[in-house]
């Protein structure tokens, strides 16, 4: 007789209310499926189960000793109490238990009034410590990264360490040593820029507490923007429209990117500018790279110029690239990332167009991405003779500032952004979202290559998109104009990862010659810029599949959708850069990477 595979629904109580589970399930996914709150601390949807902080303890009929909801499996038959008295005072110690750890007043902490841990203390009602405070620092704070380390306001619930190795498979940071001298830290006790940290803040976007944040450049860039000498110009990344309005308590995937654009000019910004502009010219420059190195191989038969391309756009894939990976280090795309074109620009073209004197100009960029930080400091970002980005503004650090300025943001007008350097399609928009990068391309070399648009329905490549790990495609090339004839007939393979542990898969086949994929999109961040390190906190898969949606609405908004129709971009090159790939725009919007060690 046939058997049906039928998954056997188990029969559950919690607080005397029945329920019907899966096996596997624990009983705090049961909870949550049912809309009954359990708090916790050290878990994370992203990321494996822990069960270290206790926080999540509820009484099972039967069980002598509490247990974590968060780890524990349901059976059929389980009654769970997850509000009792004994559970309530459990609960009580255990987060009084952590506050004595904590060393640091709320009020000057970044985290203040988003910190997990004060919440279960309001939450709870905890109006005293019994327990003895630290009365002084026991660890200096590291700050000479974009990543800040305060390990006094740990509370070793080891979620970075989790992010790290799960998600990244970097393991920058591990537990080290036990009992009351446990603490996160670097091997041999280095600080996070002396080890393989690739600075993508994912670490950060988990935490619960103050103990990780961004390094601060709000200080700079209002002294910049108050000295009456400078003229500072503001880029805003694509995935800050799709982002910033969490910060004002605005449910994920509202997009303000008119508001945003007028809080900019209200903070005292000179000049409101969209890191669309230099998303487009990506594409032109990198998708020429991409079509440049495909006749090289296939009909000039150059063994020196390394298939498959790798974007190039995500400064933590790039720095994890150079530490393991160095020997595919030619694989990637030279061109700069957005940001870096763009500072680039501002000191050249903009200066020109604007008659200033470039040494006077301030660039800041509010990007999604703590890695963008480490990015614009890198010695060989220069190219216009100054420093091509001065300053770099996490979404958070932006919010921050706006708030700073009495402005309520949700109360604003819209407005555009200003004229120079400022017009983006939809293509550049989707930079945002992972697959975004190689459907903005795609919708480009696909028409440069065949005089006609990609044949998917209003240009949307949904084979790129979506936040799986690991996505690949193929398309066949037919139909192709003279210069390209070349290609006709073969299958284009593409490939794409978010993460770094999923950049690593592919990675490893193309290392050990088992890949034929011609251009692969890697993005650090789990979703891509829209889970990147310096976004609102917190995240989810839930909360970055709402800002992808965000994202892809505005492309479809847009009235021009591929990066070489953008009139903007037509001028650039006609004025001022030539040609992609030519000797200027090579000189300024293209670079090198560093072979870097382990340690």
């Amino acid at each position: 007789m046939a058997t049906t595979n039928v998954q056997t629904k188990l029969k559950i109580s919690i607080n005397d209310k029945e329920l019907q589970a899966h096996p596997g399930d624990t009983i705090l996914q049961v909870a949550e499926k049912n809309e009954i709150h359990i708090p916790t601390l050290c878990h994370h949807s992203d990321l494996c189960l822990s069960g270290v902080c206790r926080v999540c303890v509820c009484e099972v009929h039967g069980e002598r000793l509490l247990q974590t909801a968060c780890s524990t499996p349901v059976r059929d038959g389980m009654k769970v109490y997850t509000n009792t008295t004994k559970v309530r005072k459990a609960r009580k110690m255990i987060i009084e238990l952590l506050v004595s750890r904590h060393f640091g007043e709320c009020t000057t902490c970044k985290r203040n009034m988003n910190c997990e841990l004060q919440a279960l203390a309001e939450e709870y009602g905890l109006e005293e410590v019994r327990f003895d405070k630290p009365a002084e620092r026991r660890y200096e704070v590291e700050d000479q990264n974009p990543v800040v380390r305060d390990n006094d306001k740990c509370i070793l619930c080891r979620r970075c360490v989790n992010v790290c190795d799960e998600i990244q498979g970097v393991e920058a940071i591990k537990p080290m040593f036990r009992g009351s001298e446990s603490e996160i830290a670097c091997m041999y006790n280095l600080d996070l820029g002396e080890v393989t940290c690739v600075m993508c803040g994912q670490c950060i976007n988990r935490c619960p507490t103050g103990a990780l944040t961004e390094k601060d450049a709000t200080k700079e860039v209002w002294k910049a923007i108050e000295d009456p000498t400078k003229h500072v110009i503001v880029q805003t990344a694509p995935a800050i429209r799709a982002t910033v309005a969490e910060l004002f308590d605005i449910a994920p995937g509202s997009r303000i990117t008119g508001k945003l654009v007028t809080a900019l000019r209200k903070i005292g910004f000179d000049s409101v500018l969209d890191t669309d502009f230099t998303a487009d010219l990506t594409i032109m420059e990198e998708g020429t790279e991409l079509l440049t190195r495909l006749k090289k191989v296939l009909v000039d038969g150059d063994k020196e110029t390394k298939i498959p391309m790798f974007t190039s756009c995500s400064p933590g894939w790039i720095k994890f690239c150079e530490h393991y990976y160095p020997d595919l280090l030619g694989n990637l795309s030279t061109c700069k990332s957005p940001q870096q074109m763009f500072g680039a620009l501002a000191k050249t073209y903009y200066a020109e167009q604007m008659k200033l004197d470039p040494a006077n100009i301030v660039t800041v960029s509010v990007m999604p991405c703590t890695a963008k930080k480490f990015e614009a400091d890198r010695p060989e970002m220069n190219d216009s003779g100054y420093k091509d980005v001065d300053y770099v503004l996490t979404n958070r650090e932006l919010g921050r500032m706006i708030k700073q300025a009495g402005v309520n943001i949700m109360e604003l007008d819209e407005t555009d952004y200003d004229s120079l350097m400022a017009r983006g399609t939809g293509a550049a928009v989707i930079f945002g979202a992972t697959g975004g990068v190689m459907e903005a391309a795609l919708r480009t070399a696909y028409e440069i290559i065949t005089g006609r648009e990609v044949p998917f329905e209003n240009l949307n490549i949904t084979a790129v998109r979506g936040l799986d790990g690991v996505k690949e495609a193929a398309i066949k090339l037919e139909g192709l104009v003279d210069a390209w004839k070349f290609l006709e007939g073969a299958t284009l393979k593409i490939a794409i990862a978010n993460g770094l542990n999923n950049a690593r898969k592919l990675m490893d086949k193309v290392r050990a010659g088992e890949a034929d994929y011609h251009f692969i999109e890697i993005m650090a961040c789990p979703g891509g810029c829209l889970g990147g390190g310096g976004q609102p906190i917190p995240t989810s898969q839930a909360i970055r599949e709402k800002r992808a949606g965000a994202i892809y609405d505005e492309d479809m908004a847009l009235r021009v959708r591929k990066s070489h129709e953008n009139e903007d971009v037509k001028k650039i090159y006609e004025v001022y850069l030539g040609e992609p790939l030519g000797h200027k725009s090579h000189k300024l919007l293209h670079t090198h990477y560093t072979e870097r060690g382990r340690y």
